[in-house]
């Protein structure tokens, strides 16, 4: 899978012992972030037990996968027993837990790379979010990988390509797409990721995971140069929305809590498949997954309309001149020359450097579109249009992307795969509101589908709230078989 560095990986872990090691894995990896917790806090079990059973199977399973560029496996076990010594240990949320970081985010004593060739130096101190995690009681046991300056829609490298857990031909999505890979194969159950295109929900849709790009200001982002112009956000990828839920609640520093009913509110949800991608068009299994969702929502009381949001071509345009001029400003922030950078992100940043000049990236236009989007969903008294609480879309065109040496061919191949597969996602990132990603099925290949459900600013809560009550009607399954921990890895 290519150069990583595996920080004292034993060769025993994969193996470790028969009997009782076993069984401890078997009895504790694929567990949800919410039941592993509670676990520890009671001390039925300690934070050592655990992150050490997800660490034999993650070498179980990691050279099929490709998820991680660094395996944490002797600070990892540190750490977790520094948790199990905590005084407050029956207070933490995430008591043991193990997650997974993306590597453009800062852990301390590791280097983000963004998936470049950057060596150093490590960081000294935890991205803000990497500390509520641990603040919460989490253990970070590895950092997983993305394509190069998190660009594309895939995740590969020299010497690298990230597997789908549900069909190794297939690519985990990008740019989360390890932290999608490492918990679809149930390594851990929760990972962190990051959403300036896409890039937490394009890998949930393909691996079956459930996330949340949060709103703007919500979760701290501090990404990169300037968070792709604001439109960068961070959040989690989980198997439960009960534990997406809890990783949100840790991530933007409030009550974690599960998501509850809400005494059975009625919601208008607007159904619409509009996308600006001239040609793009979502398959015959994908459009019967959204058609069912919207049968569901409805049988559950909610009234689904069919009316699609104002997304203008000037939107699609401001969208495209960030995604150009956030990988000029990465590359620039990181101090990396653009000769060393692979063809198709030189070529992307080239594009970004005469955005910039060109003077592209207008503040004004995205705020301009931020209030037209709110305002359709807030309605107007005066026009009599009661507007809606939750917009429901496709969120990708087909199945996931193949799993190849994308950075290899040229970047007009790469732009326009991402562009065709994926045109539901991005004009919420320029909007800033919050977005969902939730599995709807399968299709007949055995590979997952979803649905994305976007709502008005602060609208977190209610999303989240909407999804559980989705799962509690129609639960999916929450790992890959090959990949599962309750079928033995």
């Amino acid at each position: 899978m290519g150069p990583s560095r595996f920080d004292g990986v034993d060769a025993n872990l994969a193996t470790e012992g028969a009997g009782g090691a076993r069984e401890t894995t078997r009895r504790l990896v694929g567990l949800p972030a919410v039941e592993l917790a509670a676990r520890v806090r009671r001390g039925d079990v300690s934070a050592v037990e655990v992150v050490r059973a997800h660490l034999a199977h993650i070498a179980a399973v990691e050279a099929r996968v490709g998820a991680y560029r660094v395996l944490r496996t002797e600070a990892a076990l540190a750490e977790a027993a520094e948790v199990d010594a905590r005084p407050d240990r029956a207070r933490l949320p995430l008591a043991g837990v193990p997650v997974a970081v993306k590597d453009n985010v800062e852990v301390t004593g590791e280097v983000a790379t963004d998936g470049t060739a950057r060596t150093g130096p490590p960081a000294t101190a935890d991205h803000p979010v990497v500390a509520r995690l641990r603040a919460a009681g989490a253990v970070v046991v590895g950092i997983t990988r993305v394509p190069e300056l998190c660009v594309f829609a895939t995740t590969d490298g020299p010497g690298t390509v990230s597997r789908n857990p549900w069909d190794t031909a297939l690519s985990p999505a990008g740019s989360s797409g390890g932290s999608a890979a490492a918990v679809a194969s149930g390594g851990v159950p929760l990972a962190q990721g990051n959403d300036g295109l896409g890039s937490l929900r394009l890998p949930a849709a393909a691996c079956g995971l459930v996330t949340l790009k949060p709103g703007r200001g919500v979760v701290p982002a501090l990404l990169g140069a300037d968070s792709w112009s604001g439109m960068a956000e961070n959040g989690a990828l989980a198997t439960t929305v009960a534990d997406l839920a809890l990783a949100h609640a840790v991530l933007a520093d409030g009550a974690a809590t599960e998501p509850a009913d809400d005494d059975g509110a009625a919601l208008t949800v607007a159904l619409s498949t509009a996308t600006p991608v001239p040609g793009a068009r979502l398959d015959a299994e994908g459009r019967a997954a959204l058609e069912a969702v919207a049968a569901r929502l409805t049988a559950m009381g909610h009234t689904v309309v069919r009316r699609d949001p104002p997304v203008p071509l000037s939107a699609g345009l401001a969208v495209v001149a960030r995604w150009f001029a956030g990988a000029a400003a990465d590359a620039e922030h990181l101090g990396l020359d653009p000769r060393a950078l692979q063809p198709r992100t030189r070529a992307h940043a080239r594009l970004g450097r005469w955005a910039r000049r060109a003077g592209l990236v207008r503040p004004a236009g995205a705020e301009r579109f931020r209030a037209q989007v709110a305002r359709w969903f807030a309605g107007s008294a005066a026009t009599a249009d009661p507007g809606v609480d939750v917009l429901l879309t496709p969120v990708v065109t087909g199945p996931p992307l193949a799993a190849r040496p994308w950075h290899e061919r040229g970047w007009l191949a790469n732009v326009t795969a991402n562009a065709r597969w994926a045109p539901w996602v991005s004009a919420w990132n320029l909007a800033g509101l919050p977005a969902l990603v939730l599995p709807a099925g399968m299709r007949s290949t055995g590979t997952p589908l979803a649905v994305q459900l976007v709502g008005p600013p602060g609208a977190e809560t209610r999303l989240l709230w909407l999804a559980a009550e989705l799962e509690r009607h129609g639960p999916w399954r929450r790992h890959a078989p090959v990949f599962d921990p309750a079928a033995g890895g």
